[in-house]
C-alpha cells in the first residue's frame, strides 16, 4: 500500500526581514515565521514543514510579488525543494544585497544579544561572487541503491547528500575534481569508510 503524503498548510504573508541562514521573516498570529526562499517585501504563500508554539519553520511556494533584489540562481542544485543543495542560502539574492544583508544581521545581533551598537560601520570589503570558498567538508557515501558515489553537501533539511556534480561556490579547481572523486572512492575497498574530505586550499 502507497501512503500519500498529507498536504501542508499554506498561507500568505509579506515578508519583513532575512535571518542569518538568509530565511525570510514575517509574523502571523503572533508567531515568527521562518520562510526558505522568501525576500523581504515580497508577498509570498508559504508552506510550514514545523509548527512550533512560538515560531513556524516554511517554504515558500507561490511568490504574488516579486523583489528587486532577487535573481535567478547561477547554481542548478540551488533551491528550496526536497533534494536541492544544502551548501549554500542566498543565490537567489542579487551579490552586493547579499552582503548588504549580511551586515544588517552582524547590527542586530550586536544589538538584540549585547545591547552595543558601533560607533562607525566601515563600508563592507566585497570579494568573489563565485568560487570564494576555500574550506569546507564535504561529506561522502556509497550509495548502492544508486551505483554510485556521492560527494558534496548535504541536502537541505535532510541527513542524505546532494547528487551534485559541480559547485559554484568552491574553487573551480575543486568543483572539477568533484566526478574524479566519485569515481575515484567508488574503485576504493574501504569507500563506506569514507565519511567526509576536508577542503582546504589558497587562492593560488
Amino acid at each position: 500500500m502507497v501512503r500519500a503524503r498529507k498536504e501542508r498548510e499554506k498561507f500568505t504573508v509579506i515578508v519583513e526581514t532575512l535571518d542569518q541562514e538568509g530565511r525570510g521573516v514575517s509574523h502571523r498570529d503572533g508567531k515568527v515565521v521562518f520562510i526558505e526562499g522568501a525576500l523581504p517585501g515580497e508577498e509570498v504563500t508559504y508552506e510550514r514543514y514545523r509548527n512550533k508554539p512560538s515560531f513556524e519553520l516554511s517554504l515558500a511556494t507561490d511568490l504574488l510579488t516579486e523583489s528587486p533584489l532577487r535573481v535567478t540562481p547561477k547554481c542548478p542544485y540551488f533551491g528550496v525543494k526536497d533534494g536541492s543543495c544544502g551548501g549554500c542560502a542566498m543565490q537567489h539574492i542579487e551579490p552586493r544585497a547579499q552582503v548588504a544583508v549580511k551586515q544588517k544581521v552582524l547590527m542586530d545581533a550586536l544589538w538584540h544579544i549585547g545591547r552595543v551598537r558601533p560607533e562607525q560601520v566601515i563600508p563592507p570589503i566585497f570579494g568573489l561572487t563565485w568560487h570564494y570558498r576555500h574550506r569546507a567538508r564535504l561529506s561522502v557515501r556509497d550509495v548502492a541503491k544508486k551505483g554510485t558515489v556521492l560527494v558534496g553537501f548535504h541536502e537541505k533539511r535532510s541527513s542524505y547528500i546532494a547528487d551534485m556534480k559541480s559547485c559554484e561556490i568552491l574553487p573551480k579547481k575543486v568543483s572539477n575534481l568533484l566526478v574524479p572523486l566519485r569515481d575515484l572512492i567508488a574503485s576504493l575497498t574501504i569507500r563506506q569508510k569514507l565519511a567526509q574530505i576536508e577542503v582546504a586550499c589558497t587562492e593560488d
